[in-house]
């Protein structure tokens, strides 16, 4: 039983995998690499992806969608095609890895000046913490949609438009998000939104990809052959062939198409409901075991499908042995890319065993998982 999809979710829809081997075999050109029917077919499925992201993310333009390999390239593309020398950027204290890594060296070799927005120990963001630092001024602010950690959802729209007032960019960390609960990016108004295509939109590792909202110009990150406009030494001006530079992972974005199509005609939604019950039923039955120690929002609270625990004198690296080799469960344990989350709550020197829901979980297999916690937790008695 797999219980990582906040890492990469499993299994994929039937449709990702047939795709991709579609592709392979019958197609296999490079798009924007030819007239010849092959490479054209690539083109077309380069925009119906792009269209298909659009739709399921309330986006106006397909040329607002910039395929990167993952959400972290994409936030890298965003962080360093933004930040200049001495620029100050806000952020908030459970980001992961990928924005923090990036603004901590954007710190070293820009002299960018980080302000952190603090939270309480559950995960809360203080929406009036948020407004005293971001009133300082700051080019950019990166907010994390949903923690990777702790499971609480940000009031993204909300801290968008804070920043906004005080002038400053807005770079939205959907990593978590995309895919697993609604989301109108026109409505929530960021200027970028970083998303990735292995996790809640179901599609092959790979994939992802980068929104940019009209009127915002990124520095390019990297440079190279476009199929277009090649006569001339520079990138393109126009989007997305500024920030596309090489061939693009046709394959994976047959995938990643598929899987767009497959969400879209569930609707998100219904995953959504889905996901959050199973982790909700997770909670009631664990709440209340002595041993067993549960982190984030509470079980009325709205929250992404996933939990962080820890049993009583076991690291969660033993938790998670023992759930793979004596139940067959597969979960995470450690830090999960995102010690800045396990800063606030306190597992920094333990970390969590985390579990996150997918699809493709059942109500049976959750009360499976939570009689093997309730097991492992009464041998630390």
């Amino acid at each position: 039983m797999y219980f990582d999809n906040a890492a990469t979710s499993y299994p994929k829809p039937d449709c990702v995998p047939e795709q991709m081997v579609h592709y392979i075999k019958n197609i296999g050109a490079s798009p924007g690499r030819g007239t010849y029917a092959a490479a054209l077919e690539g083109d077309q499925l380069l925009y119906d992806t792009r269209k298909a992201i659009c739709r399921l993310l309330h986006i106006s333009r397909a040329s607002n969608v910039v395929f990167t390999a993952n959400s972290t390239e994409a936030i890298n593309l965003a962080v360093k095609g933004i930040l200049q020398p001495e620029d100050c950027v806000a952020t908030t204290a459970i980001e992961h890895n990928a924005v923090w890594r990036p603004l901590k060296k954007m710190e070293q070799s820009h002299r960018v000046h980080i302000r952190t927005i603090g939270v309480s120990s559950d995960g809360t963001l203080d929406l009036a913490e948020a407004k005293r630092v971001l009133s300082q001024g700051c080019r950019l602010a990166v907010f994390i949609h949903g923690s990777n950690v702790i499971g609480n959802i940000l009031p993204v729209q909300e801290l968008t438009d804070l920043a906004h007032q005080y002038g400053a960019l807005v770079l939205l960390d959907a990593s978590q998000t995309a895919g697993a609960i609604p989301m109108d990016l026109t409505e929530i108004g960021a200027d970028f939104v970083a998303f990735t295509g292995h996790k809640g939109l179901m599609g092959p590792t790979g994939t992802g990809g980068l929104y940019i909202k009209d009127g915002c110009v990124l520095d390019t990150l990297k440079e190279g052959g476009t199929g277009s406009m090649s006569v001339s030494p520079y990138s393109p001006e126009d989007p997305p062939d500024r920030y596309e530079v090489g061939t693009v992972n046709i394959i994976g974005i047959a995938g990643l198409y598929a899987s767009v199509k497959y969400i879209s005609e569930i609707g998100v939604d219904k995953i959504c409901k889905q996901e959050q019950q199973l982790i909700k039923r997770l909670m009631v039955s664990l709440q209340d075991v002595e041993n067993i120690t549960l982190y984030g929002p509470g079980e009325k609270e709205e929250r992404l499908g996933l939990l962080s625990l820890n049993i009583k004198d076991m690291t969660p690296y033993d938790a998670a042995k023992i759930l793979d080799q004596k139940y067959g469960m597969m979960a995470r344990a450690g830090l999960h890319c995102s010690p800045q989350a396990h800063r606030a709550i306190g597992t920094i020197q333990t970390g969590t065993l985390r579990i996150s829901t997918g699809w493709f979980n059942t109500e049976a297999e959750i009360d499976q998982l939570a009689q093997a916690l309730m097991e492992i937790a009464k041998e630390r008695v």
